[in-house]
């Protein structure tokens, strides 16, 4: 926005960047926040050395963010790092989710003859074009399912776990059961980020994701954005219908538009779900990673009968 030639003055309640999104360091901060007692032990090192994401997401190398990040070269100010590998859970293992078409060969995710079906199901997908109906073939993708795009390449269970879970990355099978295209396009998207680095379609910053809104921060300021930590937010200013402020320590920065997080409007929020998070610091590589330094594992809901 302040590229844009926008007016923009931050204000955060907390004493770091990121809110609910933050990386917390040192690590002596996160003890703190989660209230455990003692302080680390001396064997995990320097506190400073360590950057905890409280929500950790990758970035999909060819997705909207990284689009945006490059748009507004916020690029300048961060580090990235390609994530080394994929994972799904199948069966009580883990396996590699092939990132090249050697290793989808040999992968034992799937049989040979459910490859073949796979691979004209990838050809499909990568020749779809939403403008373009002569490659939907037979397909409307506003209306047909993707449980019947599924059927139509004869796909098994297991290979539509794999799809939806960690192509998609579908979070629950609801996807099912709605129009095909938004599905269609979210595994061109993988496969677009897979092919711009090879390795993984996954992007992550170095020092973890609460660099993201440092760099925007400071591109912000370099044209005339004010940031403000550790300022209390007292009343959102309402008058005649209409967001015209915001009230903190007794003074009111009016303004003519508000973005902020739901925790901050929480009486105008509607809670629809919840996710249960865990942070879990491990002293060796997870079995079967190939002692990946990053990697995601997926789980897909149908392999631990998960119902939502």
């Amino acid at each position: 926005m302040s590229v844009n030639g926008k007016k923009v003055l931050h204000m955060d309640r907390n004493s770091y960047y990121g809110g609910e999104s933050a990386s917390i360091t040192p690590l002596e901060d996160l003890y703190k926040r989660f209230n455990l007692p003692g302080t680390p032990p001396e064997s995990m090192g320097r506190g400073r050395d360590w950057n905890v994401d409280l929500i950790p997401k990758f970035l999909m190398a060819n997705g909207q963010l990284v689009k945006m990040l490059l748009y507004t070269e916020v690029t300048r100010y961060l580090d990235f790092k390609v994530i080394e590998g994929s994972f799904v859970y199948k069966g009580g293992k883990i396996y590699k989710v092939p990132s090249t078409e050697a290793e989808a060969l040999a992968s034992s995710l799937m049989g040979l003859f459910e490859k073949r079906r796979f691979r004209k199901f990838l050809v499909y997908v990568a020749n779809f074009d939403e403008n373009d109906p002569r490659t939907f073939e037979g397909v409307d993708p506003k209306k047909t399912t993707m449980r019947d795009v599924y059927k139509k390449f004869d796909l098994g269970q297991d290979v539509i776990d794999f799809t939806g879970h960690a192509l998609a990355l579908y979070r629950t099978d609801d996807y099912l059961d709605q129009p095909c295209q938004e599905t269609i396009n979210r595994i061109k998207l993988y496969s677009e980020s897979l092919a711009r680095y090879g390795k993984s379609p996954y992007l992550y910053p170095l020092y973890g994701l609460g660099e993201l809104p440092q760099g925007f921060a400071r591109l912000s300021a370099i044209y005339g954005g004010t940031y403000m930590l550790n300022k209390p937010i007292e009343e959102i200013v309402i008058e005649n219908g209409k967001v015209v402020g915001v009230k903190s320590e007794g003074e009111v920065a009016r303004c003519k538009q508000l973005i902020c997080d739901p925790s901050y409007v929480s009486d105008r929020v509607t809670k629809v779900g919840q996710v249960i998070r865990v942070i879990c610091i491990l002293s060796h590589p997870i079995k079967n990673t190939n002692d990946a330094n990053s990697c995601q594992i997926i789980i897909p809901q149908n392999q631990v009968n998960r119902k939502s």
